[in-house]
């Protein structure tokens, strides 16, 4: 697996205070940066650039054999046309391939991921593999949604971020090995966050926490009639959770020590610390990227855990509207170091740091290239620091020309 958290990011301290939002109410989030999505960058390059490095270290025969590509998005720019078709031709994939898009708000990715598994478990075509790749992109113009819908939505914008996360899924898992059939899902309709026209969210942030803590329950009291002798303070070393922003986690860590292990509040501190901190360090420098958080918070466990010994990851996915699922694998030293070869920190710190003044900048172009646009040419040599932070070989959207995406890599 690899991650691709943009080209630029912002001081979401400082966003903050130029919102002048409540600094305490701030401090909950436990959040340090944000990326931002750059008007050249969009979910098709954030993928490819996640997915590139993985499929450049395979070899011909091993590409070939991908047969499933699978886009996992709330971002998407077609009501029809599958954005897996633009990372099949851009990352030159064997046309023997199976390509579709899964859309289930911030589910999508495990959506993805957990087809994909179960594609490879079916046996039907012997050695393939398949490529899953979660992306998304926030959108930050709220639609007003009444008396049902009123909920503070300013700390959505320090929250949300950009980026990607692509994963390579076969029956040789060299990075986490998925425990076959060890899974709990559990959803319901609820309207606690919706997108009810193409660039805009509404929702009530309150529901969407009790949403999401029953969820939390129910999907891993599920994983427990499946897996006998499940325990939730036992069973796992890590802990990799969807991660809105990580005081939405460590709410729902301490509301599941409370109730599935009665613990108290020093020993509930200790095991946060512990078990789910490792899976928050990338989330909060990258933000919350929907469909591909409960991924990254999975690499951002094997990249800071201890795996010196195979140990058991249980992680949690959760989608607004809803759909949830607790599931678990194992990783080895092996896998751990797959990730970090991969240099997902380096790569985090490279990225350019906005100012206020370029993010606003930013914000007020960001309609160029929103949902229909049919033509336009996009202006690279906006903040060239930015789009130079990663060098040669980094893919961005330069044109939509008949709606149709065009893409280039950047070289000297």
């Amino acid at each position: 697996m690899n991650v691709f958290g943009g080209s630029a990011y912002l001081d979401v301290e400082n966003l903050a205070r130029h919102r002048n939002l409540d600094m305490t109410r701030f401090a909950n989030l436990l959040m340090k940066e944000k990326t931002v999505a750059l008007p050249y960058e969009d979910p098709i390059s954030f993928g490819v650039n996640a997915a590139k490095p993985l499929i450049a270290a395979m070899s011909p025969e091993e590409r070939d054999r991908i047969e499933l590509v699978i886009s996992c998005t709330e971002s998407a720019f077609d009501f029809g046309k599958s954005m897996s078709t633009y990372f099949h031709k851009l990352l030159g994939l064997n046309r023997n391939c199976r390509l579709l898009e899964v859309k289930n708000a911030c589910y999508s990715g495990v959506a993805g991921l957990q087809m994909a598994v179960n594609f490879i478990l079916s046996g039907t075509s012997p050695g393939a593999k398949a490529l899953v790749i979660a992306t998304d992109v926030s959108r930050f113009m709220i639609v007003p949604g009444g008396d049902a819908l009123t909920a503070d939505w300013s700390f959505a914008e320090p929250s949300g971020g950009a980026g990607a996360v692509a994963m390579i899924v076969s029956d040789t898992p060299y990075v986490f090995a998925v425990d076959a059939g060890a899974s709990g899902y559990y959803g319901f309709e609820v309207m606690d966050t919706c997108r009810p026209v193409t660039d805009s969210e509404a929702g009530d942030a309150d529901l969407s926490l009790l949403s999401y803590l029953d969820c939390c329950a129910g999907a891993f009291n599920e994983y427990a009639k499946r897996v006998d002798g499940a325990d939730y303070a036992t069973t796992f070393a890590y802990l990799a959770m969807h991660t809105p922003f990580g005081g939405m986690i460590k709410g729902a860590h301490r509301d599941m020590m409370r109730k599935q292990v009665k613990a108290n509040p020093k020993e509930i501190e200790a095991d946060f610390e512990r078990r789910v901190t490792p899976g928050l360090t990338f989330c909060q420098r990258v933000g919350n990227i929907m469909g591909a958080t409960t991924m990254l918070s999975l690499a951002s466990t094997i990249e800071h855990g201890d795996f010196t010994t195979p140990q058991r990851i249980g992680v949690f996915s959760y989608g607004s509207g809803c759909c949830s699922e607790f599931f678990s694998g194992v990783v080895t030293k092996e896998g751990q170091d797959r990730v970090r070869s991969m240099r997902i920190k380096e790569h985090l710190d490279k990225r350019y740091r906005l100012s206020m003044v370029e993010y606003e900048n930013l914000l007020a172009g960001s309609n160029a290239v929103k949902f229909g646009t049919r033509n336009v040419r996009l202006d690279t040599n906006f903040i060239p620091q930015a789009r130079n932070a990663h060098g040669n070989g980094t893919l961005f959207l330069t044109e939509i020309k008949e709606f149709q995406r065009q893409y280039d890599r950047l070289s000297a």
